[in-house]
Order: C-alpha cells, then sequence, then structure tokens
C-alpha cells in the first residue's frame, strides 16, 4: 500500500518523518509537553529542527524531562555543567533562556491555572487549520504569533520572537499547517 503524500519538508530522515506524522500538528495540552516545545523552538533559533530532533532525547535528560518547576530549579553550577554537555545545543544564552523561561511559565500556570490555558484561549481552544497548497504558502509568522510574541515578552520569556512562536504554534497544534494534500491534514484526520 502506497504511503499518503507528506509535507514537503517531512523527510527522507525516520526521525523527520515521525515527528511529521506523529506530533507536528497534533493539539497539544500538557504543560510538560508545551514547555518542552517552547525550549526546543528556542534552541532551535538559527539552527534546522533537524539538529534539534536528533539532539531530543539528550535535551530531555540535560533539562530534567523539560519539568518546568525542576529547570527554574537550575543554578549557574548547572548552567555551567550543561555548556559541556556535547549532546545539546551549547550556547549560554539558550541554555539561560530555558531556565528563565522556566521560571516565568510557573508564573503564567499560577495566573491561568496552566500554560495550556493561557496559550489555548488565544484560539478560543480550537486550532487554526489552514490548507496551504505548497510549503512556500506557510507563513514564518503571523498576525497571532506577534501578539503572543510581544505577550510572552512582557512576562519576561526570552527566545520567542513571532517566527520562533508561529513555529510553537505549528508544532502544538493550535495552528494546523499541513499541506491540503497530506495525508496528516486536520480534514484526513480523525477527531482527536
Amino acid at each position: 500500500m502506497a504511503q499518503p503524500t507528506r509535507c514537503g519538508w517531512a523527510g527522507p530522515e525516520p526521525i523527520y518523518l515521525d515527528y511529521h506524522d506523529h506530533e507536528w500538528g497534533r493539539p497539544t495540552h500538557d504543560d510538560r509537553a508545551l514547555f518542552e516545545l517552547l525550549s526546543l523552538e528556542g534552541m532551535q533559533a538559527g539552527l534546522s529542527w533537524i539538529t534539534i530532533l536528533k539532539k531530543r532525547e539528550a535535551f530531555r535528560a540535560a533539562f530534567a524531562d523539560f519539568e518546568p518547576a525542576a529547570v527554574a530549579r537550575f543554578d549557574e553550577a548547572k548552567v555551567a555543567k550543561l555548556m559541556q554537555n556535547a549532546g545539546i545545543v551549547r550556547n549560554r544564552r539558550k541554555i539561560v533562556s530555558v531556565i528563565e523561561n522556566a521560571r516565568h511559565f510557573l508564573e503564567v500556570q499560577r495566573e491561568f491555572g496552566s500554560f495550556d490555558r493561557f496559550l489555548w484561549a488565544y484560539v478560543d481552544g480550537k486550532p487554526i487549520v489552514n490548507s496551504p497548497e505548497t510549503d512556500a504558502d506557510v507563513p514564518a509568522s503571523t498576525p497571532l504569533s506577534d501578539r503572543i510574541s510581544r505577550d510572552l515578552k512582557k512576562r519576561g520569556f526570552t527566545f520567542v520572537g513571532t517566527t520562533i512562536v508561529y513555529s510553537l504554534l505549528q508544532s502544538a497544534g493550535l495552528v494546523d499547517d499541513h499541506l491540503r494534500g497530506c495525508g496528516w491534514h486536520a480534514s484526513c484526520r480523525p477527531p482527536e
């Protein structure tokens, strides 16, 4: 049986195919998973997503499986240790950003009950389903990502520019940008 058509960016490496087929564009409501995606999207700035996917398990090990409360307790000694970890992106600003963002993430949880509630309120709890014809039709940012980026920055988050935020919205399923002809477009998947 032939495989359905996928978005043009999804391949050919198995790790990319798996991410496309099982994660990207799927609604994510777990706060730990949202913190992981937020952190990985920030780590990806200036790099390729495949680089981050290949290091994902090392990131999970290094950052306490992205448990925000644990990461928020990281200190300067932990930063120094992370800077020696060849399995992750060893950029001090990005490492410190994940730690500081964990602290702000906890503040958002306290204010809204969960980061999920805060983030999904921007789309009234329902994914925005786009139907781009080609990868070139998928924007790098939108007025929505601009607004969320501004809000996160105002709350002290870093590495949350509008392009990074739009990638977060896609990866966490708030925006479904699977191509119209992709077998994983929302119109092709059973309801979750």
